[in-house]
């Protein structure tokens, strides 16, 4: 049950285009120097679509190495191909993962049913930690509340990234969950909303830049300091809004490189930030920086 900020950590490549591995292990080291409380590593705004599973493999062998057990590594492990999902899952915690990222079945959608029954075969195949990935706006499709409430009886699945931005929806399963799952928020503009209604922190993009604030912003909750949580959201939501201003990872990234970190471009059919809209990031970077 980790509490506090996770970085939904971005994928650096090299100027041609191939993974930059030597980036990706200074990355994880630089997050534990920063706080960070958690790394998902294989997850949406790791562009692990256009991966292949060498490089996927990879970035999980040089994760676990340079993590060296000292800071949690989730991997995504989902799939809309639930025996594909399931060997990438039993894949992934063979290597020694620490948990793993499951996303919804997307394109292929199913119903409440098939949602409960590809969930649970994929957990019934490992026994590390499983956290459930809600975002429809991705998707296409979201997990209902019985859902996520018969899921989360299940001994491997310990919470859920629910980023569907409906904070009705989080009060339902917060109340209908068992006691023993948690909630990270998949949104870093609701974090502390999410909070508010038992959430144990966030699976955050904004980490990737700003890894020691996200968590000071989470454990401020935690520890009882409402004001100042509510003061850190409000004080980034300015910068975090113009993360998502075009598709992430695309203004993430640009962000990074603006800082210096050179974690190289995007893969296509990811591309460069437009003009205006690197404008408008770049106004909110040097409002908190």
């Amino acid at each position: 049950m980790i509490k506090g900020s996770m970085v939904a950590l971005i994928t650096p490549f090299h100027e041609d285009g191939s993974v930059n591995y030597d980036k990706l292990d200074e990355l994880i080291r630089w997050h534990i120097e920063e706080e960070t409380d958690g790394i998902v590593i294989l997850g949406t705004t790791a562009e692990t679509p256009a991966l292949t599973v060498t490089e996927r493999d990879k970035i999980v062998e040089v994760s676990i190495a340079a993590a060296n057990k000292r800071i949690p590594i989730i991997v995504g492990s989902g799939s809309n191909n639930t025996l594909v999902a399931k060997e990438q899952s039993m894949k992934y915690e063979s290597m020694g993962a620490d948990g793993l990222l499951v996303i919804t079945p997307y394109y292929n959608k199913t119903n409440k049913a098939g949602m409960i029954h590809h969930f649970t075969e994929i957990a019934d195949a490992v026994s590390i930690p499983i956290i459930l990935y809600n975002v429809p706006g991705r998707t296409g499709c979201s997990l209902s509340c019985e859902a996520v409430k018969e899921l989360s009886k299940h001994q491997n699945i310990v919470g859920i990234k629910e980023a569907s931005g409906d904070i009705s929806f989080v009060s339902k399963i917060s109340r209908l969950a068992s006691d023993n799952f948690a909630i990270y928020s998949g949104n870093d503009d609701m974090i502390i909303p999410l909070m508010s209604l038992g959430g144990l922190g966030v699976i955050s993009v904004a980490a990737n830049i700003i890894p020691r604030e996200m968590h000071r912003m989470t454990m401020a909750y935690l520890n009882g300091d409402v004001g100042q949580a509510r003061d850190m959201q409000l004080k980034y939501l300015d910068f975090i809004n113009a993360l998502f201003i075009e598709t992430n990872p695309i203004p993430i990234k640009e962000a990074m490189n603006i800082a210096n970190m050179n974690v190289g471009k995007y893969r296509l059919p990811l591309y460069e930030m437009e003009n205006h809209t690197r404008e408008q990031l770049l106004k909110t970077m040097k409002e908190i920086m």
